[in-house]
């Protein structure tokens, strides 16, 4: 089964060589959708089953009513918990596997689906545990799947702790449960990220979720004014939202007039409807919101997000990457200018942090490239 899948990214390739050492008896792959979290776990899984390598294979996920954000359980659905959950299984495997021999293989309970609550209470020796969706578990729950396992058996969690996490929480599942692996003996995390998506229509989806996001944010005051003002000077642009942040600028000491008092964030190829022929319509909004603005256009090239915020201009020519890592936006920055890229007691990383909080409630963390 693992065979026959080919890694397309650089991301999948570490996570099928973590799954495959023997070494790691917990692994947590984490990121968006459509990276293929599920798609990876599960051919292992099963591959381990074909070879020898486990005596059964354990796929644990909640199944979450998408309206109203409630956790289903298999009391609650009977026999219609268990078509849901094969189902999904069907619709993960279908160009790599026989659905006669997957079923095949649930029939002889080498391969289960089941409710994490299945776990609670038993033993698991010589078995691959899976669980999938981490981020809808409750941390207990999680906690609680560490402490079955047996001799012989492996735990592997993937989970979403940026787009699919409950609304509303803070730290998720997933989230707890990277923090906790990443301090494990013998466990290993791979992060993917926006460059691993490789499903079809994943990237447009979570630009969407992103753009949705920041369409939702309660404005300030100020916000209103600035977003009001575009749009009344610049009509024919999809303005998405504003962000300004002349107070923090001011709390973390930062004058230079290259960091801008706030950001227009439009859709992408509408930034020359805001700017206008000469950067007439920008100048005339700048005027009359009193802001130095910056216009960004919608994204996942989160370099330019960075630029657009930082008060270096050069600086990006040193950002060797700028993608999600659990929780977090990880920029990784060459070493001879990190400290040009934090600033004065990490003032400019605290800023870029802040925005990007209060655009897409997502933090920001920068390290040195390895």
């Amino acid at each position: 089964m693992l065979d026959k899948l080919k890694p397309m990214t650089v991301g999948q390739e570490r996570a099928v060589n973590v799954l495959r050492d023997p070494e790691n008896e917990l692994v947590g792959l984490f990121g968006p959708t459509g990276t293929g979290k599920s798609l990876l776990s599960i051919a292992y899984g099963i591959w381990a089953v074909e070879n020898g390598k486990a005596k059964r294979f354990i796929i644990a996920r909640p199944i979450v009513d998408v309206s109203t954000g409630e956790t289903l359980t298999p009391e609650r659905l009977g026999d219609m918990y268990y078509r849901i959950a094969s189902a999904y299984l069907g619709d993960i495997l279908g160009p790599y596997a026989d659905s006669a021999y997957v079923e095949k293989l649930i029939k002889e309970e080498k391969v289960v689906v089941t409710d994490v609550s299945y776990l609670r209470g038993r033993t698991f020796d010589d078995s691959v545990i899976f669980l999938d969706d981490a981020q809808n578990v409750q941390p207990e729950s999680a906690a609680e799947i560490l402490i079955r396992l047996g001799r012989g058996s492996r735990l592997i969690v993937a989970g979403d702790p940026i787009f699919q996490k409950p609304v509303g929480v803070e730290r998720d599942g997933a989230t707890l449960l990277r923090e906790a692996l990443l301090g494990e003996e013998k466990a290993e995390v791979v992060d993917l990220g926006v460059k691993d998506i490789v499903r079809p229509g994943a990237r447009r989806g979570i630009r969407l979720a992103l753009e949705l996001r920041m369409r939702k944010r309660t404005l300030s005051d100020a916000e209103r004014y600035i977003y009001e003002t575009a749009r009344i000077f610049a009509p024919d642009a999809d303005i998405i939202t504003a962000v300004e942040f002349r107070a923090d600028k001011d709390a973390l000491g930062i004058k230079s007039e290259n960091v801008p008092d706030a950001l227009l964030v439009v859709k992408e190829g509408q930034l020359g409807r805001v700017v206008g022929k000469g950067g007439e319509r920008i100048k005339t909004i700048e005027g009359e919101a009193g802001a130095r603005l910056r216009v960004l256009e919608m994204t996942l090239d989160f370099k330019q997000w960075i630029r657009a915020l930082h008060p270096i201009g050069w600086i990006q020519k040193h950002i060797v990457d700028a993608d999600f890592a659990g929780p977090e936006l990880l920029v990784q920055v060459k070493r001879s200018e990190f400290g040009a890229f934090i600033g004065q007691r990490g003032a400019y990383i605290r800023l870029i942090d802040r925005v990007m909080r209060r655009l897409l409630g997502i933090g920001v963390r920068a390290v040195e490239a390895e």
